[in-house]
């Protein structure tokens, strides 16, 4: 009974309610370790909840805050709360002979056995009390009934889960969340702020209250500030598309000339991201072929013929050497060889074939730099940037050359600091020195009136350590192989090394190195193939082939041409034909009809079995059934593997373990009973599943009967369209096809 304002009507998050609800809470739990010693309450047991309620409901009817929404993320919960409160009595006695009126007038169309059901029989008791439970165990016509007599303000309390919220316009005067997690399928979290908005906006009718009230139950602890700000103040979670490739889907449109599977795809939500911008690509596109036009040709002709060739060999080569460099740099051989101190050959805008060695490595694992103690010109280090002259043409000596840069001039150094780029090779040696002081000194003459100092003696005797290597091996220092020393034995960098060899080995057969217009027609080339390369990669993204659902529309046209759907040409074949008019599961429906294995069953042996199909919980109750329909489960199951070992070898992703338990058997007894003229309150006993699932699925079976018989129409099979027509006539009656008060 104590209430904590946490976010007011203006929407402002009042972190002084959110700290005196904290400060309550420990209160409360300190008094009752006085009371009761130090072992905490049981959190959770049913006279506590009910306890919770009772003073909940009592005080929210004297500050006149009903009818309530009780959102509860739990269909058993919803109703043990409703059944614990059996004390409680909202309603006066003229609002008590109303529900009782406006009750059994709408259970009146319900035959005799129906209106005794015990959750009829439930209802009208808590409902006569102005209690409510919503939820999809309920049975449709007493979720109406309920829905009815809470928008007339005869339900005062409703427990309901959350899709309450979503569709029906039930506004109340509070809403209370008895937990702020919930179970999404996969595990329990927190709800999302889009979740939260839809149901705490039930709170506040229009026309009757100013402001709405919504209450979080805290139960246990005080949820964290930052979970309950961002669930209720935090940015809605951005669309999700559903869209999603079915076979139906793409049968239907192979079969339509106007509209092809691709357009489809284009056209959806998923693809919109990457399809808002073609209109642009497309005006890129005009450009840049008008400005290929204009550039001059390159001529390949004589000495110059195999230009072309050249140009894709240099390319290729240069980005094999980058992955090996790119492998061996993210390996972890590669990282323990770049240790403080490891002579390593910087390659980059300001040096070519420089000597290094590293001082610091970075612990950014994403981002990894390598301090680094660099030789160079003295002018070089004076200016700080890189010498921007004209693009160098690359020529195989440059290319096979492991040459060293030595300085012409007096040497000096540069302490830099290298992403894993720079580095293009890790040489076989290491130097001993003191890599702080270095680092330290380097920085000191950074400081203006300290920049003309004399380097101290560590960076000295560093650098002459770096200067003696480069003179004693100026054709170049042993590297470490990749393969050999740095045990990356991976196939795709034993096969780049191979690569790059035989690469490097054809350069040296090109002719058109040798011409004397070799530099200009080089970088004529590649500027032509530079735009080339962007068009290239435009036209790829306005393609079929950039779509990103592509790759399982062509594993399911797989799958469909193994199964013998479509043909080669993807011309819809009969099986296609009857895979069509069936609504889901359409690849095993259509085979158990071509299998036959349908056919031989009786109408309520079939009904029962496509119950799979529909029911998707599971349950607890091993059902009872006849050995033709232990053989069919048996047949559907070998039917379902097949289809999955398909679709596994044609490149889709689901298991074949995940495909086959979709299909569950939980309520083939009840079908197989309900079918053979069973009443309701028998069939309710054979299953713990609640009686709104139960209902909700012979409904649906329905129209997997009507999709079955219009398949057995299109094939010409006039006897099991005849048994399709008797399920379906055997399975509508009585309660499950009571009509919605909502139509009369």
């Amino acid at each position: 009974n104590e209430l904590f304002l946490l976010v007011d009507a203006k929407g402002t998050f009042l972190t002084k309610g959110y700290y005196a609800a904290v400060e309550a809470k420990k209160d409360r739990s300190s008094k009752h370790s006085q009371s009761f010693g130090a072992k905490q309450p049981h959190q959770g047991s049913p006279s506590q909840d009910k306890n919770v309620w009772l003073s909940l409901i009592d005080m929210l009817r004297k500050k006149d805050q009903l009818p309530v929404v009780a959102f509860t993320f739990s269909r058993n919960r919803c109703d043990e709360n409703a059944s614990m409160l059996t004390t409680v009595d909202l309603t006066a006695s003229t609002e008590k002979s109303e529900i009782h009126i406006f009750f059994q007038k709408c259970i009146s169309r319900l035959k005799g056995t129906d209106r005794q059901l015990p959750q009829v029989l439930h209802m009208v008791e808590l409902l006569k009390r102005g209690i409510g439970v919503h939820h999809s165990g309920i049975l449709p016509i007493l979720k109406e009934v309920i829905e009815m007599l809470f928008s007339r303000g005869l339900v005062k309390i409703l427990f309901a889960t959350e899709t309450f919220a979503m569709g029906v316009n039930m506004p109340a005067r509070t809403v209370v969340f008895d937990s702020i997690r919930k179970h999404d399928g996969t595990n329990f979290r927190d709800l999302v702020p889009g979740e939260y908005i839809q149901m705490a906006g039930r709170a506040g009718r229009r026309g009757l209250d100013t402001t709405g009230m919504v209450i979080i139950l805290c139960k246990a602890q005080v949820p964290e500030m930052s979970d309950l700000h961002k669930m209720m103040l935090g940015r809605p979670m951005q669309l999700q598309s559903q869209f999603r490739l079915t076979y139906t889907m793409i049968l239907n449109l192979l079969r339509v000339e106007a509209l092809r599977v691709e357009d489809m795809m284009k056209r959806s939500f998923s693809e919109f991201h990457t399809r808002k911008d073609t209109k642009i690509y497309e005006h890129k596109i005009s450009e840049l072929t008008q400005m290929l036009s204009g550039m001059a040709e390159v001529e390949c002709t004589g000495q110059l013929s195999d230009l072309e060739q050249y140009f894709t060999v240099v390319r290729e080569l240069q980005y094999t050497r980058d992955t090996i460099q790119r492998r061996v740099m993210e390996s972890v051989n590669g990282l323990k060889a770049l240790s403080v101190g490891r002579v390593v050959i910087v390659c980059n805008q300001k040096h070519k074939n420089a000597l290094g060695a590293i001082l610091q490595v970075s612990s950014d694992a994403a981002n990894r730099t390598f301090m680094t103690l660099v030789l160079c010109e003295r002018i070089q280090e004076e200016d700080g940037e890189a010498q921007k002259g004209h693009p160098e043409v690359p020529v195989p000596d440059d290319l096979l050359n492991s040459k060293l840069f030595l300085p012409e001039g007096p040497c000096s150094h540069v302490v830099e600091k290298l992403h894993a780029s720079d580095i293009s090779a890790i040489t076989t040696k290491t130097l001993r020195l003191n890599a702080d002081k270095i680092l330290d000194d380097f920085n000191k003459r950074q400081i203006p009136r300290f920049r003309y100092d004399p380097p101290g003696p560590s960076v000295s005797t560093a650098t002459q350590e770096l200067l003696r290597l480069l003179e004693s091996n100026p054709g170049g220092m042993g590297t470490l192989d990749p393969v050999n020393d740095l045990q990356l034995k991976d196939l795709d960098v034993v096969e780049a090394c191979v690569r790059k060899k035989s690469l490097e080995e054809a350069l040296q057969s090109f002719t058109c190195v040798h011409s004397p217009h070799f530099s200009t027609q080089y970088l004529r080339l590649q500027e032509r193939m530079k735009i080339k390369d962007e068009l290239a990669q435009l036209r790829y993204l306005i393609s079929d082939q950039s779509l990103m659902l592509l790759p399982e529309y062509e594993q399911r046209i797989n799958v469909l041409k193994a199964l013998n759907y479509i043909d080669e040409n993807s011309a819809v074949q009969l099986k296609g034909r009857v895979a069509c008019e069936i609504s889901n599961y359409e690849l095993i429906v259509t085979e158990l009809v071509f299998e036959n294995v349908l056919t031989e069953l009786r109408p309520e042996e079939i009904v029962a079995l496509l119950s799979c199909l529909v029911f998707q919980q599971k349950t607890q109750v091993e059902p009872e059934i006849n050995e033709t329909l232990k053989k069919g489960i048996e047949r559907i199951r070998a039917e379902a593997e097949r289809v999955a070992v398909l679709q596994r070898q044609c490149g889709l992703r689901e298991s074949v373990e995940d495909y086959v338990e979709q299909f569950k058997f939980g309520l083939v007894e009840v079908v197989y009973e309900w079918a053979q003229g069973v009443p309701f309150a028998e069939i309710a006993k054979l299953t713990d599943v609640q009686e709104g699932i139960v209902v909700r699925c012979i409904q649906r079976l329905d129209e997997t009967c009507r999709d079955v018989r219009n398949a057995a129409r299109i094939i010409g099979d006039p006897v099991l369209y005849a048994k399709m027509e008797d399920a379906s006539n055997m399975i509508k009656r009585d309660i499950v096809f009571a009509a919605s008060l909502y139509t009369q």
